[in-house]
């Protein structure tokens, strides 16, 4: 009896910074989705494919839902995040374990019937008191009756393959959408730039405001290597020298970790051009915003 092919799309939803973009790489197999300890630095719908002998998994990794601010930028990924899970064919809400918060309450209503949602409670490795994980799952499950419940750790590689023949159980019989060794659907110029993006809320996340995005404005690429140039696009003048760093050592520490991670990505040799633009109010302007690749 041959084994029917599952196929459909997983959203991995939840409050900001409690580990989606470090499971979705985790369960994908690679670097797609920035991560970093500042919330809310996913500000895209990123769509990551996992295909295995008879399942394609079409995981959408979400922004954080933000009901702090109500900013354009905010209401825009907010927006993905509602939309992504209309759409879907199973939804994994990721809740930090041991830490329910009114962030992760507001997301319920929003669910979709708890047959098609399972609960990933992230970041176990960091739970001091292990039997406290039973009573807080009971708790979570009083809030809404999540079909599953999967503790991991993505980190450490903890559960992820049960999780895995969880969401595979869920999933519609059908063909797989895309090639077996496709990683995303997003052009790798997307990638490259939230590559970029993930090193400046690295080195500089504390003292620059969230009021930046990366824009590639040129890309010629061959068998030998490739010419990239990017735009760090800032909304105000004063973020110029924050960015740059004394001596412009923030800037170049920026562009030679970020170039390490696309010749990774690539796998060939690359040229990095890094700059600056200012674009006063960008962040608040739907407009800007959908032209900078933001919905």
């Amino acid at each position: 009896m041959n084994t029917p092919f599952r196929c459909g799309f997983v959203a991995i939803v939840g409050r900001p910074n409690v580990g989606k973009s470090t499971l979705a790489n985790a369960l994908i197999g690679a670097k797609l989705s920035i991560v970093s300890r500042k919330a809310q630095t996913t500000r895209h719908r990123i769509n990551g494919v996992l295909t295995r002998d008879n399942e394609q998994f079409i995981f959408v990794d979400t922004p954080g839902f933000q009901t702090r601010h109500g900013g354009a930028m905010n209401r825009m990924m907010n927006r993905v995040v509602t939309q992504a899970l209309s759409e879907v064919d199973v939804v994994v809400h990721v809740v930090e374990a041991g830490k329910w918060t009114p962030g992760d309450a507001q997301l319920l209503p929003m669910l979709p019937a708890p047959e098609k949602t399972i609960l990933v409670l992230s970041k176990v490795d960091r739970l001091k008191q292990k039997n406290e994980l039973f009573p807080f799952t009971q708790k979570v499950l009083k809030e809404f009756p999540y079909s599953a419940v999967v503790p991991v750790s993505a980190v450490k590689d903890v559960q992820l393959d049960q999780l895995l023949e969880e969401i595979a159980a869920r999933l519609p019989e059908g063909e797989p959408m895309f090639e077996p060794d496709a990683l995303t659907d997003r052009p790798m110029r997307f990638i490259v730039a939230e590559l970029i993006r993930e090193k400046i809320f690295r080195l500089v996340g504390d003292e620059l405001p969230y009021g930046c995005t990366v824009v590639i404005e040129q890309w010629e690429e061959n068998e030998t290597g490739a010419r990239i140039a990017a735009c760090v696009v800032v909304e105000r003048e004063s973020h110029r020298p924050i960015l740059l760093g004394a001596g412009g050592n923030h800037m170049k520490r920026i562009a030679t970790e970020a170039r390490q991670d696309i010749v990774k990505l690539l796998d060939k040799p690359v040229f990095l051009d890094v700059y600056i633009k200012v674009r006063k109010g960008w962040s608040e302007r739907e407009s800007v915003l959908r032209d900078l690749g933001y919905e």
